[in-house]
């Protein structure tokens, strides 16, 4: 059942839905083949810096989470869409032009500060839309896409690096954010009232953070996220050198890393039926520890073989990594926002937020380390899963004791 009316059918809405979201995945994954070629023209002289292409865009995405649902409250879902696209295009301006490694960056930043309103405020127009069944069915379609676009997208970059050079990735995500600004502009319909809005407020921002902080259990589940996708972060940031120079697979890297993406998407699909019978923090759990052990078991491999395991082998422990990591993303997400029903929106905004920005420097790290070889990754993965580990334990310890005190009162 809707809970507005609206001229747009259910087939268009989910489509431009899909399309607002899939720009967030497209613009970081399209760009990794070409990272070396931008490397080279625009004169960045240690390679290793050519992974800030990717980190600078989750930067402004962490920044561009936690301003976007506040201000989609305030002046409502098309005009905060509008002004994120808006800002995403001049990012691709920056990249388009850019000459030197700032340049870059600063474009980079922007386009990540610009994609973050589709990817946070279109959940909020979704939820002003549809509810219950209907709300599970658009986001079960739209998720779909969301996770067939990773395995896409450097197959997408690699088409437009043949046609042209690296400018036309950026040019082509000019060009789909200026259609899909007009197609939202002209179709879709503000579906926030004038009097549901709330005035923007800075307080409002701080007590969210304060409150989510404070909350052992938000917290704890937040720094998880952060962790693991600080070693996922370290992946995307060197995955182009490893592919490409460690293993030589040459045009080739587009279908590897593809294959990768696809093991996340059948994990997040399979989850969805797993969870109904085991429950988020036992499947986390374990796959946290699969992480762990398997990183720990490869890298003694891989040292075996001075830092390049046949690359057979590496596409299998990357499959079963990132299978894990499909468990991990949507229950670790769920369990922190879990606490912090009652302010939903900037609950949802600050654990984003937070995660994202944890995540960067831990993915850097990582990345920086690359020296030729998959072993920095590899320990990477050990390290924060097993770290990871400890702070779950931790807060499904403090989740036990709640629930304990609840049934002892």
């Amino acid at each position: 059942m809707t809970s507005q009316p609206s001229k747009v059918s259910f087939i268009e809405f989910v489509s431009l839905m899909a399309l607002l979201t899939a720009m967030t995945a497209l613009s970081t994954d399209a760009v990794l083949p070409a990272l070396g070629d931008i490397g080279h023209d625009i004169n960045i002289i240690e390679s290793n810096n050519n992974q800030l292409i990717i980190s600078l865009l989750f930067a402004g995405m962490a920044l561009g989470q936690i301003i976007y649902g506040p201000l989609s409250d305030t002046i409502g879902r098309k005009s905060s869409i509008y002004i994120g696209i808006s800002i995403f295009i001049i990012g691709c301006i920056f990249s388009i032009f850019s000459s030197d490694l700032t340049t870059m960056l600063i474009g980079r930043f922007l386009q990540g500060l610009g994609a973050a309103s589709t990817r946070i405020v279109t959940m909020a127009l979704i939820r002003d839309r549809y509810e219950g069944r209907e709300m599970a069915r658009v986001m079960s379609f739209i998720m779909t896409v969301f996770i067939f676009v990773p395995a896409v997208a450097p197959a997408f970059g690699e088409g437009m690096l043949f046609l042209w050079e690296w400018q036309a990735i950026f040019v082509s995500f000019l060009v789909i954010a200026t259609l899909a600004f007009l197609w939202f502009g002209l179709r879709q319909e503000e579906t926030l009232p004038r009097s549901a809005r709330v005035p923007f407020s800075l307080r409002h921002i701080y007590r969210g953070v304060k409150e989510t902080c404070l909350n052992r259990t938000a917290f704890s589940y937040t720094i998880v996220t952060g962790i693991v996708f600080g070693a996922f972060l370290g992946y995307l940031s060197s995955a182009q050198q490893i592919f490409q120079d460690a293993y030589r697979t040459g045009e080739a890297f587009a279908l590897y890393f593809g294959l990768l993406s696809i093991a996340i998407g059948f994990a997040s699909l399979l989850n969805a039926r797993l969870v109904m019978h085991y429950g988020m923090r036992r499947i986390s759990g374990h796959a946290l520890i699969a992480i762990t052990v398997v990183s720990i078991l490869f890298f003694i491999f891989a040292w075996m073989h001075h830092g390049l395991p046949p690359f057979y082998s590496f596409m299998l422990y990357g499959f079963v990594t990132f299978f894990c990591m499909g468990l991990l993303f949507g229950n670790l997400n769920t369990m922190a926002m879990e606490p912090l029903g009652h302010i939903a929106g900037i609950g949802a905004a600050v654990v984003g937020s937070l995660s994202t920005f944890i995540s960067i420097p831990l993915g850097v790290l990582i990345g920086r380390f690359y020296e030729g070889t998959i072993l920095p990754l590899v320990a990477g993965f050990a390290l924060l899963g097993l770290f990871a580990s400890f702070i779950f334990r931790y807060a499904s310890l403090s989740d036990m004791r709640s629930v304990h005190v609840e049934e002892s009162a």
